[in-house]
């Protein structure tokens, strides 16, 4: 055996149990959720404690437009979305000051998770099949197809083949190509039916039109209306001075020279 077959039984090998130690690891503890209805800058502060005015002047900074609002990015991890939601979160931060932003995975229906827990086992048993097939064939009464030498005959091929297609059918089996997003618990906007990702713009204008007492929406009014008195003003203030050079040269041309 040389050195090339000895890489190809060897690194299929290695990945398939690096996989199988990774499918049967235990899931890492998730993150506590933050308590939003008491601040921890302000545990164990007594009430003539003069560091209680700084916590409260620092607290009054926290607060923002999004204080209260909890969103929930719900993404597919294997299909390389954390990125995408990593930028929408950030974006949110900066929008809405005091929002906070959950970052999860979104799985895939129940039947594609039980089937790629199985895929291991069939690359285990097909592994086995090939490199044992003829003392398992007749234990069943079987005679091995002619089809098993002629994949016994390219043994190293036939085992890196089984790995690598074994490990895609298990990365589609996982992925579930979901883009979700919940603001309070309420879905505003699904990938999974619009077969699109959101804009920063469009995700910006949904989130704000959810925040309490729609104070986006408020703001962009005040702001649209301070925008327009001011265009108002301006062009009043030009047009009288127009009217009032008009009316200075009548009166020019009416005095006797």
């Amino acid at each position: 055996m040389d050195r090339v077959q000895l890489v190809l039984l060897g690194l299929p090998i290695l990945l398939f149990c690096s996989d199988v130690v990774t499918l049967f690891a235990p899931q890492p503890p998730s993150a506590p959720k933050p308590n939003h209805n008491q601040s921890p800058a302000s545990d164990g502060l007594q009430p003539g404690d003069p560091s209680a005015a700084d916590a409260s002047v620092q607290e009054a900074h926290v607060d923002g437009p999004g204080s209260g609002t909890t969103v929930d990015l719900k993404f597919c991890a294997s299909c390389s979305y954390r990125g995408n939601a990593m930028t929408m979160k950030r974006m949110l931060e900066t929008s809405f000051p005091g929002i906070h932003v959950n970052l999860e995975n979104y799985p895939p229906p129940f039947p594609k998770r039980a089937l790629s827990k199985a895929v291991p086992i069939l690359q285990v048993g097909a592994m086995a099949t090939l490199m044992a097939g003829d003392q398992i064939f007749p234990r069943f009464g079987m005679v091995p197809p002619p089809w098993y030498y002629s994949l016994r005959a390219n043994r190293f091929g036939t085992m890196a083949s089984i790995w690598l297609f074994g490990n895609f059918a298990q990365s589609f089996l996982q992925s579930s190509g979901a883009f979700e997003v919940y603001c309070n618990g309420q879905l505003v906007f699904s990938k999974l039916s619009e077969q699109r990702f959101p804009s920063e713009v469009e995700l910006q204008e949904l989130i704000g039109n959810k925040l309490p007492d729609s104070r986006f929406g408020e703001n962009q009014d005040s702001q649209f209306v301070e925008n327009l008195d001011s265009q108002s003003v301006e062009n009043f203030n030009s047009q009288s001075g127009e009217n009032l050079d008009f009316q200075f040269e009548e009166n020019l041309e009416k005095v006797p020279s």
